[in-house]
């Protein structure tokens, strides 16, 4: 299967002495001491975050793009023959764009392209697909992000099938799973202007084709209606996440001292569903249905808290 670990481009949208005083100098001098460091303290806890938590500017941003870009291609070139190095400079643009989605608030799918193609090349397994998921959920339908997962996924060392019941959900409504949100909303649009069409021509004539069209545009606008509200609502409670820990042993509760939950530990790559969070601990449920705990420092959730 071929595959694309190049960097993804897209445009940025357009943002003392002393001496003895009197009392009322004292009184004067305190109040003036007071104010000071009223002052002070107000710099500290209001300018001083400030200027440390201060956004990235857009001039900042397109800095760090180019450098992280820049980085990438010079690494690329040294990867052959000097792989220290390839991977100094893979680790400063990784840096770069890491810093872009921290620090400037760029939740961008080829930014997250292009940081998984890094951890990729640096052989993390587990933050390649994390990244990977993260740039599905904007470019969902991108041909290079399409292989680079399947590649990727079929690089994992756990191998674990759906459950059945998901594989006929997946049949059955084959719509939802492998048409793009845009699509399925374009398809719900002209089956609802379709819709009012026959609605419409159903007033003045009452021929049998006008009912067909009816029932069958009513059906379509129901099915896309309900398959965008799914969506949308899905990405906006989203818990699924991935493993990065090159190893995690899951636990049947939340500790230590509980027993393995499989003969086996998990590995990086590994996709679950976060069912409890209880700080230290989550619980999971596996793709095959299996649930277990594990430490929370050892995986992510693919979507982030905004």
């Amino acid at each position: 299967m071929s595959k694309n670990f190049n960097i993804m481009k897209w445009s940025w949208n357009r943002n003392n002495t002393f001496c003895r005083s009197s009392p009322g100098d004292r009184d004067f001098a305190g109040s003036r001491l007071l104010r000071f460091m009223g002052g002070m303290l107000l710099f500290f806890f209001i300018a001083v975050p400030m200027v440390q938590g201060a956004p990235l500017s857009s001039a900042e941003k397109k800095e760090l793009y180019r450098q992280g870009t820049e980085y990438f291609h010079q690494a690329a070139e040294r990867s052959g023959n000097a792989q220290a190095a390839a991977r100094d400079l893979y680790d400063k643009a990784l840096l770069r764009f890491e810093r872009l989605v921290a620090e400037g608030n760029v939740n961008n799918g080829k930014l997250y392209y292009n940081i998984g193609n890094i951890y990729f090349l640096l052989n993390d397994i587990g933050r390649a697909i994390l990244n990977y998921r993260r740039a599905e959920q904007y470019i969902p339908n991108d041909p290079n992000l399409i292989k680079n997962i399947a590649y990727v996924t079929g690089m994992r060392q756990d191998r674990l099938k759906l459950q059945d019941n998901e594989k006929i959900l997946q049949t059955l409504f084959f719509f939802h799973y492998d048409l793009s949100f845009q699509t399925r909303l374009l398809l719900f649009g002209l089956a609802y202007i379709s819709f009012w069409i026959f609605a419409s021509i159903r007033i003045f004539s009452r021929r049998p084709f006008t009912a067909w069209g009816l029932g069958v545009t009513l059906l379509f606008t129901l099915l896309f209606a309900s398959s965008l509200f799914i969506d949308r609502s899905g990405f906006m409670t989203n818990r699924d996440g991935v493993i990065l820990a090159p190893e995690i042993i899951g636990r049947q509760g939340d500790a230590e001292s509980y027993q393995p939950s499989f003969a086996d530990p998990l590995h990086a790559g590994t996709e679950f569903t976060l069912l409890e969070d209880r700080g230290a601990w989550w619980q999971i449920e596996l793709p095959d249905g299996q649930r277990s705990w594990i430490p929370a420092n050892g995986a992510e959730l693919v979507r982030k808290n905004e």
